[in-house]
């Protein structure tokens, strides 16, 4: 019998064929902790995670987390929105000489428009004034009142209408409101309040003090540092007015049975993350409680105090975790109309792209204190991260006249490592198979700026390797061993390419979709486990030239 004929890397080929394939199959399990993914009868987990309604930070941390858990393979249910109702709506409709109804459609319609240009990839935008919800806050309302939480009675105090919020003496001041009048204020807002007496249906928020304390103790507030605030705020409960006389409060859900009262618009607003999860018809386990709820540190009460409190009440577990971000400032002070300093996001996204934007607001934002927008600041992230640093290493790699081939080659053996690179650059090339554990940890505690530190820091390695070897002078080079040399160098930098790509997805989706198709990563192999199995046994042809990201000017476009 003859020798078997064999074809030089007809193997290899056909074991990276197979391997694609079965990502392509198996890509709804593809992660990095199985466990994470599926419970013991193999079905997978839910991921449920919700922004406030009207919250642009919020949503794009909430999106960030969802692709993450998304590459890790689980279902991801992630609900966004607006909320459509209370006296500051009615107020600002007549303003505009509009109905409630108009308006909103307007304000909301320019929330999605936003979220949609900055690839907020929510699964559930929820309006309040959505038919589903009115049903759900029904059924909440009725369920309260069977459980005997809710009562008639008279209130009297301080209101906000820029805050929808009851405040207490301690909480208002004498002072001085955008027009120059003197008045009170909110303390921790600054808008006026006024003085309302009214008989209205009361929430008996002082019977879950305990339960609250409890919830508390799990460590549900994140960061800790709000935790203290949080903690006052339940030694000092007070029953809560839920509604409001409708003929002072038109735009609204009408109390359940009595149509003289509205229901309080945070009570309606916080139904929203049950609508969503399909009450009253159906909240599926998997779907509740949410694993966690993103918000700003302004509605830090109302989702901290009386959010747990109204589930507490209807016999519902409250989410596991809260997550609370900071605010922006520019220039170092607060944005306002006065000072004129407020950034108009849709006008950024043109200049800065949705990437490019989204990148610097994590690289610079911080949960626990206020972050400092500046556009000099966002030109030269972008600029430095995005266009020098990833998009110099993958020009460096794929110039024709570097990469004749133009393709990703693969390392042959362990031995071109030893023979080509120092000890210190074996070791950074290693450590990219442990990035997605690192990386997994930070995307888990939020620390979505530590994940880019990760992914920049072998980012600027790899550049630094390619400077030294000078990939453009060995291509010079006609002998086996500088081809050899080259095509170590090309894979190592590419490869860093690639697993930054894949786990800095989440954050800046497009520009990565490029890089990745630049290299010819199919669609099918970007998921975390593909960080450790690169199927890149044979050479790669490289995808169609890109650029990952035009340079910013420092001047308005």
């Amino acid at each position: 019998m003859s020798a078997p004929i064999r074809i030089k890397g007809l193997h290899s080929c056909l074991k990276t064929t197979y391997l694609s394939l079965k990502r392509h199959v198996h890509r709804s399990c593809c992660c990095y902790n199985q466990s994470d993914v599926t419970s013991q009868d193999g079905r997978k987990k839910t991921f449920h995670i919700t922004t406030p309604i009207f919250y642009v930070n919020a949503a794009l941390l909430a999106d960030v987390a969802a692709r993450w858990q998304r590459l890790k393979g689980r279902d991801v249910l992630f609900s966004t929105g607006t909320d459509e109702h209370g006296l500051k709506i009615q107020q600002a409709a007549e303003k505009h000489a509009a109905s409630p109804k108009d308006y909103c459609d307007k304000v909301s319609a320019q929330f999605k428009d936003l979220f949609d240009q900055s690839g907020i990839s929510y699964d559930e935008f929820i309006r309040t004034t959505d038919t589903r919800h009115n049903a759900a806050v029904d059924k909440f309302w009725e369920t309260l009142q069977r459980r005997g939480y809710i009562y008639k009675g008279g209130y009297e105090g301080w209101y906000s209408v820029s805050d929808e919020a009851f405040l207490t003496e301690d909480e208002v001041q004498d002072g001085v409101t955008s027009d120059g009048q003197h008045a009170k204020v909110s303390i921790s807002s600054g808008q006026p309040v006024t003085w309302t007496k009214e008989e209205n249906y009361m929430f008996r928020l002082t019977a879950f003090q305990q339960q609250l304390t409890s919830w508390l103790d799990s460590k549900a507030i994140r960061p800790s540092q709000f935790e203290p605030m949080v903690r006052s705020w339940v030694d000092d409960l007070r029953d809560l007015s839920i509604s409001r006389q409708r003929e002072r409060l038109t735009w609204g859900i009408p109390v359940p049975g009595d149509e003289t009262q509205t229901v309080y618009v945070w009570l309606d607003a916080l139904v929203n993350y049950l609508t969503v999860a399909g009450y009253p018809q159906c909240v599926q386990p998997r779907c509740w409680p949410p694993q966690c709820q993103i918000i700003g540190k302004d509605i830090l009460r109302f989702h901290a105090v009386y959010w747990p409190a109204f589930l507490f009440a209807a016999d519902m577990a409250p989410p596991r975790t809260l997550l609370c971000h900071s605010h922006w400032t520019v220039e170092g002070h607060k944005m306002s109309k006065s000072r004129g300093n407020v950034v108009d996001p849709l006008e950024r996204l043109g200049r800065f792209t949705a990437d490019g934007l989204r990148y610097f607001l994590l690289r610079e934002g911080s949960l626990g204190s206020d972050g400092n927008y500046s556009d000099a600041r966002a030109v030269e992230r972008i600029n430095s991260d995005l266009v020098n640093s990833i998009g110099n290493l993958l020009s460096r790699t794929t110039a024709p006249s570097v990469n004749k081939a133009q393709e990703f080659p693969p390392l042959e053996s362990d031995a071109e490592l030893a023979a080509f690179f120092t000890d210190v650059d074996v070791k950074m090339y290693r450590s990219l198979q442990t990035l997605a554990e690192q990386a997994d940890e930070h995307y888990g505690n939020y620390a979505f700026s530590r994940v880019i530190d990760l992914a920049l820091g072998h980012i600027h390695w790899a550049n630094a390797m390619v400077q030294n070897h000078q990939p453009w002078a060995l291509v010079k080079l006609d002998d086996a061993s500088s081809e050899k040399h080259l095509k170590s160098v090309l894979h190592v930098a590419m490869e860093t390419l690639r697993v930054c790509g894949i786990l800095l997805q989440p954050m800046i989706p497009q520009l990565t979709d490029r890089l990745l198709t630049r290299l010819g990563v199919s669609e099918e192999e970007r998921c975390i486990s593909d960080v450790c199995d690169s199927g890149n046994e044979c050479a790669r042809p490289l995808g169609n030239k890109v650029t990952l990201l035009g340079r910013i000017q420092t001047g308005k476009s």
